[in-house]
């Protein structure tokens, strides 16, 4: 397969980090160049995504010792809306492994400023952003 899995990761409390040895080398390719987000429009036509959202987080994802819940207060606002293949705190550089608690914070303050400000034009300078930026990206792996 692409995934190597490591019993120990499948609550989804260890995130993929540079140089992962979970990762293989097809699975590599496929996330530098974003290939493995290509799925996830199968949920965008079923109505479980947006093309444009806060993304997803595995439930047990944590930034040292605690959930992202328990860092950050509004944690939970963010899922107001459905989750997106892309969004705002990712075109700003918000994405990739979260080890301190200001990423998180950063991820949810840039999702919670999406929600409230929302619009159509919004959404397209996103995804024309994600074009640009996020496609070929060093941050993803």
């Amino acid at each position: 397969m692409f995934n190597r899995r490591d019993p120990a990761s499948l609550d989804g409390s260890d995130q993929a980090r540079r140089n992962d040895p979970r990762i293989t080398s097809v699975g590599k390719f496929l996330r530098k160049y974003s290939i493995d987000e290509l799925p996830q429009l199968l949920n965008v036509i079923k109505g479980d995504m947006s093309i444009v959202g806060p993304r997803p987080h595995p439930l047990n994802t944590r930034v040292g010792q605690h959930q992202f819940h328990e860092v950050v207060d509004n944690y939970a606002t963010r899922h107001r809306v459905l989750p997106g293949i892309t969004g705002w705190a990712q075109v700003n550089g918000w994405r990739g492994e979260t080890a301190a608690v200001e990423q998180i914070e950063q991820r949810v303050a840039h999702d919670l400023y999406y929600i409230d400000n929302w619009s159509l034009a919004f959404d397209i300078r996103i995804i024309f952003l994600t074009l640009v930026k996020e496609i070929i990206s060093k941050r993803a792996f």
